[in-house]
């Protein structure tokens, strides 16, 4: 069966949507939408670095979406201004990895690959790193699923339950990282953050507790992934795109069913 790519392209983003569902709730929650985009705009680097090197592309983007978010975390810890330090950071480090991709030919020709990502390409060996990377990103938040909530609503809050905010933060950051790394060949640089922000954020209008958000963060990044790849060869469109705007078509469902609901209440 997994002979069949597309068979493997959409296990390929349920996968995706099992870390990226909780994640990208946690993402909101806390109001790093920005700082998701600048981890996954650090992953192009991290390509380059990685076949310039010959390290897997997974380590390096890795390696340089981990230092990336231990940076950020850092000097937000330091008081600097965050939207400006994201800012800074995010498209300094898209454009050092453009750049550096220009040197390495054999890379520039794939380049729309790591941008956009390239589901239908997925291997047997990517399944099992993306796979493996949701198990490992949804056995983290499940541990640190107490922490994680109480420090997202207060620093105070957390201190006087024993919890340390800003080791709850490295957690989150880490599991980010290890996100992005495995992303990008299903979505690409450019739509990381979109996977993350979007079925979440269709899911709160959905759910009545944090844990239901979660889960249905969940559904609605499968069922994009699914209908993306169907809208990919109905229409012949770029797959990762299309699964950007089938999560899209979900959210504004969402909103319009709730507006309506709050018109006719």
């Amino acid at each position: 069966m997994l002979d069949d790519f597309l068979v493997r392209a959409a296990l390929a983003g349920g996968g995706l949507a099992l870390a990226t569902g909780p994640l990208g709730s946690f993402v909101l929650w806390r109001r790093m939408a920005y700082f998701g985009d600048a981890t996954a705009h650090a992953a192009i680097l991290g390509v380059a670095l990685a076949l310039a090197t010959s390290l897997p592309v997974v380590l390096g983007t890795l390696i340089v979406a981990v230092a990336m978010a231990v940076t950020v975390s850092a000097l937000a810890s330091r008081g600097w201004a965050m939207d400006t330090t994201l800012g800074v950071m995010a498209h300094g480090a898209l454009a050092i990895g453009l750049v550096a991709v220009s040197f390495l030919p054999e890379v520039r020709s794939d380049l729309s690959s790591w941008l956009f990502g390239d589901i239908l390409a997925v291997s047997r060996r990517d399944l099992l790193l993306i796979w493996g990377a949701a198990v490992a990103v949804i056995g983290l938040l499940a541990w640190r699923w107490q922490g994680l909530l109480t420090a997202t609503l207060s620093d105070e809050l957390a201190y006087a339950a024993g919890v340390r905010p800003d080791r709850e933060r490295l957690i989150l950051t880490l599991a980010l990282a290890l996100t992005v790394a495995v992303a990008i060949k299903v979505v690409g640089a450019l739509l990381i953050a979109a996977m993350l922000i979007i079925p979440a954020a269709g899911a709160r209008g959905l759910a009545r507790n944090p844990e239901a958000m979660a889960v249905m963060a969940v559904g609605i990044g499968a069922m994009s992934a699914l209908g993306g790849l169907g809208l990919s060869i109905w229409q012949d469109t770029p797959a990762g795109p299309s699964i950007i705007v089938f999560a899209v078509g979900i959210f504004a469902l969402v909103a319009i069913a709730g507006g309506l609901r709050r018109v006719s209440g």
